[in-house]
């Protein structure tokens, strides 16, 4: 079993990767939904020469990508299975950091999985033969890095910068963009190109997260009503809402995987 994480080692990189992976690991082929957390997700299997993804309404519907997929920046859920998680590389970009790479609005990836050779051309439909040929996680790390850095958009928004801080602290779409002095609809236009979100949208699901987290550091019981009323949910109702139409799950239906896969739920634990 290898499982490999590492930050980027170009410090141009450092503000919108928040890590690269390896692992080889042996999974037992099972669906898992993946609960959305807002950011995208590069992914390239080494193992089988395809994804599979389920509708995560009707997991029996089944969608074929190729071996190399950019994940866009989610607001709902996604169902995978393991079985294609057995010899992965990833990238996992930090909020509204895939927008810089891409070429184009992170919004026109937003909720799909996307073939990494209809964003990056050539260098995408290469990107795995590559890194099958490098000889350790760290030389696949170095192949990321250096398409990364060759499909780098160095322009940045720092009005989008900051509200992205501010909406992870749960300030209100609002209230940012009268910080900003920005009109409502220029924030959401320049966010979401950048993001893949709405403004809205991305507190929402920052919000579930840091619900999600709380759930997580209790050993006890909950009263879901108290959990509402601390992540400013109107009440119990509220929340399960938010999780169900965001996460296709409700509070008590949510059962990571692990610690260390904390937002992968077997669906055999619902």
């Amino acid at each position: 079993m290898v499982n490999e994480k590492a930050g980027p080692r170009s410090a141009r990189l450092l503000p919108f990767i928040k890590s690269l992976h390896y692992h080889e690991t042996e999974l037992a082929s099972g669906l898992e939904r993946i609960v959305p957390n807002g950011q995208a997700h590069l992914m390239v299997n080494l193992a089988e020469n395809e994804f599979r993804s389920y509708d995560r309404v009707r997991p029996a519907l089944v969608t074929r990508h190729g071996a190399a997929v950019l994940a866009g920046p989610h607001a709902q859920s996604v169902i995978l299975d393991t079985q294609f998680q057995c010899r992965l590389a990833a990238i996992e970009f930090r909020a509204g950091g895939a927008g810089h790479f891409l070429g184009m609005p992170a919004c026109e990836a937003s909720n799909q999985i996307v073939s990494l050779d209809g964003v990056w051309r050539s260098d995408g439909a290469a990107l795995r033969e590559r890194l099958l040929d490098a000889r350790s996680p760290q030389e696949r790390f170095a192949v990321l890095e250096e398409t990364l850095i060759a499909h780098f958009d160095e322009g940045f928004d720092p009005a989008v910068a900051w509200a992205i801080k501010a909406l992870e602290r749960g300030m209100r779409v609002a209230e940012v963009a009268s910080r900003l002095g920005l009109l409502p609809r220029t924030l959401e236009r320049r966010f979401n190109a950048r993001v893949g979100l709405t403004p809205k949208r991305f507190a929402r699901v920052r919000r579930l997260q840091r619900a999600m987290r709380t759930i997580r550091s209790s050993a006890g019981a909950f009263d879901w009503s108290v959990l509402a009323a601390e992540h400013g949910y109107f009440d119990q109702s509220h929340l399960v809402h938010e999780f169900r139409e965001l996460a296709d799950l409700t509070p008590a239906q949510y059962k990571p995987h692990s610690p260390a896969r904390n937002n992968h739920v077997p669906l055999a634990a619902r």
